[in-house]
């Protein structure tokens, strides 16, 4: 990660701002105070401050109504030794995770013993405890938490507010969405519930209450910073808070002052790997679902077009002449899937799905994904400037682990990624060399047939291609609204450009399986 990075830690969200003195229910509401300091309001035996309005007196009452809901859950997974020599510093991690030294199963350092197998004959990973938090959401003991803190469990141990220590086991598990289920026997037991109906605004109070550092039972409050970001997940937009959140907050809850659960913490912006005020939650609404579907044991599924798909951005839009149009280019498609069955192309933009407005790739992913398979998607694009609709059968989407297994894999005509000989005789298009992708640059470059396009044999460092990551051994497979072979194709596209006044041309570009979309500058 850099720097600055989004790490699974936690997330929160917000409440609905009322000037109450109590909360949970019924709330003790006090006189109007002036906007810009507090009051004193006279009463028969003691003088009670007043804050300004929007500001609750305390969290107290809503804390001790909700917490009884709200539990730690240690994890006994284990792990790879390399990834444990990684711990010390613990940035980016998810939760807190110790090493466990000593044992059966590991030595003190916390590799595996000389000679330690398992059943089959493979070498016995060392254990590692991690903690995370999560809540009741039933009487009969079904907890919400977050996937990445039980996806490798072998054990769970879930700890009570009264310190009871209960065992668990896993119900299902969603992750796509970061989401799980577990349970625990007996009960009844203390249970929270989502709310959907009333969402807090902006600037909205709220309270994060889990199990950081494996402190447990610990409430820290803030407002709801912001709605709909995105950091990367494909099926959430995640809510903003300010309330701290650290590691081992990750599957609690973020509550409304009302003590309703508004969000489930996820995620932290960090450039440290501790709070620094910035945290993420999943939304009610999608927790709720998601985990309602889990509980009844039903499997999530989710519609898929058979599409990649990239951000259509301002500068591509100029490049292909469209202003400031919004969308998602389809870079590639699945062969024999939903989209290149229905006719869809790479480089078409689509802007609109069943008549919603697409801005983003995100935006077009969330759509297709709550749709049912089988239903139809009417896709409002762009292609060679001119708009049509497209109506594409939605299928099931596969498992994240099966699409992250066809992206590692060879792509149409394999992998790439070889070095192209230079060829000093070619002529230079917007900063780049570029060689006809012959047989014998096929077989060196490793390309199968599918692959069709111009080879790159140099770039230019000071120009846009090379500001921009362009290298030797990519192939340019398109250029404006064509697919193209040669050098002087794309020269061609540059000089059409040129002439209708557009200052970029954009590039379809393949490397490594997979092609991508980018606009480069017209010296």
């Amino acid at each position: 990660m850099t720097s600055k990075k989004t790490g699974y830690l936690l997330g929160a969200v917000a409440g609905a701002g009322v000037m109450v003195a109590a909360v949970a229910g019924a709330g003790i509401v006090l006189p109007a105070a002036r906007a810009d300091q507090g009051q004193v309001i006279k009463a028969s035996t003691a003088p009670i401050f007043a804050p300004p309005p929007g500001a609750p007196m305390s969290f107290a009452d809503i804390f001790e109504k909700v917490s009884p809901a709200v539990v730690s859950i240690n994890v006994t997974s284990r792990v790879d030794p390399s990834l444990l020599r990684r711990i010390p510093g613990l940035e980016g991690l998810p939760f807190d995770i110790v090493p466990r030294g000593g044992g059966d199963d590991e030595d003190e350092g916390g590799t595996p013993p000389q000679g330690g197998r398992t059943e089959k004959g493979q070498p016995k990973l060392p254990t590692q405890q991690s903690s995370g938090s999560g809540f009741f959401v039933s009487p009969d003991g079904y907890i919400v938490t977050n996937n990445h803190v039980v996806e490798n469990a072998e054990t769970i141990k879930v700890v009570l507010k009264d310190e009871r220590e209960l065992d668990a086991k896993v119900v299902g598990r969603d992750e796509a969405t970061d989401l799980a289920v577990i349970k625990v026997t007996g009960g009844p037991y203390p249970f929270v519930n989502f709310e959907n109906s009333a969402r807090p605004r902006v600037g909205d109070w709220v309270i994060a209450v889990g199990n950081p550092f494996g402190l447990g039972g610990s409430a820290t409050a803030g407002i709801v910073s912001a709605y709909g970001r995105n950091i990367g997940e494909t099926f959430v937009d995640y809510i903003q808070i300010d309330a701290p959140i650290n590691r081992g907050n990750s599957g609690g809850p973020t509550f409304d002052i009302y003590g309703r659960v508004i969000g489930v913490n996820t995620a932290i912006f960090s450039p440290t790997g501790g709070s620094v005020g910035i945290g993420f939650a999943i939304p009610a609404d999608v927790a709720e679902k998601v985990t309602s579907q889990l509980v009844h044991g039903g499997a999530i599924q989710r519609g898929y077009i058979g599409a990649t798909i990239q951000d259509f951005t301002t500068e591509m839009a100029q490049a292909q002449g469209l202003g400031d149009q919004k969308g998602a280019i389809v870079s590639d498609l699945t062969p024999g899937g939903p989209s290149q069955r229905a006719g869809l192309l790479p480089g078409d933009v689509v802007v609109a799905i069943n008549g919603a407005q697409v801005k983003s790739s995100s935006e077009l992913t969330r759509e297709v994904a709550q749709r049912h398979p089988g239903d139809i998607l009417h896709l409002d694009v762009i292609r060679d400037g001119r708009h049509r609709t497209i109506d594409v059968r939605s299928g099931v989407r596969p498992s994240e682990k099966e699409l992250a297994a066809n992206d590692n894999g060879a792509a149409p005509g394999g992998a790439g990624g070889g070095q192209a000989t230079p060829s000093p005789a070619a002529p230079a298009v917007l900063g780049m060399r570029l060689a006809p992708l012959d047989e014998a640059l096929r077989r060196q470059l490793g390309l199968g047939a599918g692959v069709h396009g111009a080879v790159v044999t140099s770039v230019e460092a000071s120009s846009d291609a090379g500001d921009k990551g362009l290298r030797r051994g990519d192939v340019v497979v398109r250029a404006g609204d064509r697919q193209v072979a040669t050098a002087a194709d794309v020269a061609a596209v540059v000089a059409q450009a040129r002439k209708a006044g557009r200052q970029s041309v954009l590039l379809g570009v393949y490397r490594g399986g997979r092609t991508a979309f980018l606009a480069l500058k017209i010296k």
